[in-house]
C-alpha cells in the first residue's frame, strides 16, 4: 500500500497541470479556458452512472468556469441547481483537499457520496481516499475553508 508521502511525491508531479490549469479562479479547477470537469457533463454522473463528455456547443457558465453537458436535458438540471451537480471542492482532488493542497482532480477518478461528486487524482490516490471516505471528506470540508482562496502554488510553498 502506498503511503501518504509517496502519494503527496506523486501528486506534486501533477501540480503543473494543476496550477497551469486554474483560469476560473483559485476555487474552481478549470482549463486555461476555464472550462471545468475537462469538458465533461456533471450531471451525467448522477443520470447516467459515468463520465460523460459534454458537447462543445452545450454549455452553462457557473463559479467562472464553462461547463460541458450532453444534452439540454442535462445543462437545464444543472442551471436549475448547479451546487447540486458541480464537484466537490471545485473540482480538485478529494483527497489532496483533505491533505491541504490543490491537484488536479481526474474526471474518471470518481465517488458520489451522499449526492456530493467527488474526483480524486488517481486510482491509486482514490483508493487511499476509499479507506477511510467519511474521515477523509471530514478533513477535506475543513481543509477547503482554509485553502479555497490559494492558488495550488501558495499551498506548495507553506
Amino acid at each position: 500500500m502506498l503511503n501518504l508521502k509517496t502519494l503527496i511525491s506523486g501528486a506534486a508531479l501533477s501540480l503543473a497541470v494543476a496550477t497551469t490549469s486554474i483560469a476560473a479562479g483559485v476555487d474552481v479547477n478549470a482549463t486555461t479556458t476555464g472550462l471545468a470537469l475537462r469538458g465533461y457533463d456533471p450531471v451525467a454522473y448522477f443520470t447516467d452512472g459515468a463520465p460523460t463528455e459534454g458537447d462543445l456547443n452545450i454549455t452553462a457558465v457557473y463559479n467562472d468556469a464553462t461547463y460541458r453537458f450532453a444534452s439540454e436535458e442535462n445543462k437545464a438540471t444543472f442551471e436549475a441547481n448547479p451546487e447540486a451537480y458541480a464537484p466537490a471542492y471545485g473540482g480538485f482532488c478529494a483527497f489532496g483537499t483533505a491533505m491541504g493542497f490543490k491537484f488536479d482532480g481526474d474526471p474518471e477518478v470518481w465517488k458520489i457520496v451522499d449526492n456530493r461528486l467527488y474526483l480524486n487524482l488517481s486510482p491509486a490516490v482514490q483508493e487511499r481516499w476509499e479507506t477511510d471516505v467519511p474521515g477523509f471528506i471530514d478533513q477535506a470540508e475543513t481543509q477547503w475553508d482554509v485553502i479555497e482562496d490559494k492558488t495550488p502554488a501558495e499551498l506548495q510553498t507553506q
